[in-house]
């Protein structure tokens, strides 16, 4: 059994979370520069079994696709081309941000430390990966 994969995209940094072999525990792997992703894609996913890419659906609270869909569907075409063999899943990242944010201060972090953008990403992708595995752990129990 492969890894799953997060990523929280944005315009300008991407954070990545990864599960453990077992697919048991979420963890924050890094954030990059959106420029940057899919050459460490291709070197992670080289050396790493990874079975699912799962990538942060923005929404608004409607429901519906916010803004920020713009840029991220054409990064989600690109992975789809670029890894026809890993499925490719979206998960809604709603709120992630702030949950991230309030992850750091209930964390005890300093101010300091809760202004680095990169760990609020990839603290944001650990969030969408956790989200990701209890929706499907939900599933497999209703099945």
């Amino acid at each position: 059994m492969g890894r799953i994969m997060a990523i929280d995209y944005g315009q300008k940094r991407v954070g990545i979370a990864v599960t453990d072999e077992n697919r048991i525990i979420a963890t924050g792997l890094t954030t990059l520069h959106v420029k940057d992703v899919i050459a460490f894609l291709k070197e992670y996913l080289a050396r790493e079994k990874v079975d699912c890419i799962v990538i942060g659906e923005p929404r608004d609270m409607k429901n519906q696709a916010s803004d920020a869909s713009r840029f991220i569907e054409p990064f989600v075409k690109h992975i789809r081309k670029q890894f026809p063999h890993t499925v490719v899943d979206r998960m809604d990242e709603r709120f992630t941000s702030q949950m991230a944010f309030q992850t750091m201060i209930d964390a005890g972090l300093g101010k300091k430390k809760r202004q680095n953008k990169e760990l609020v990403d990839t603290i944001s992708a650990t969030l969408i990966l956790q989200s990701y595995m209890q929706l499907k752990a939900h599933q497999n129990s209703q099945k």
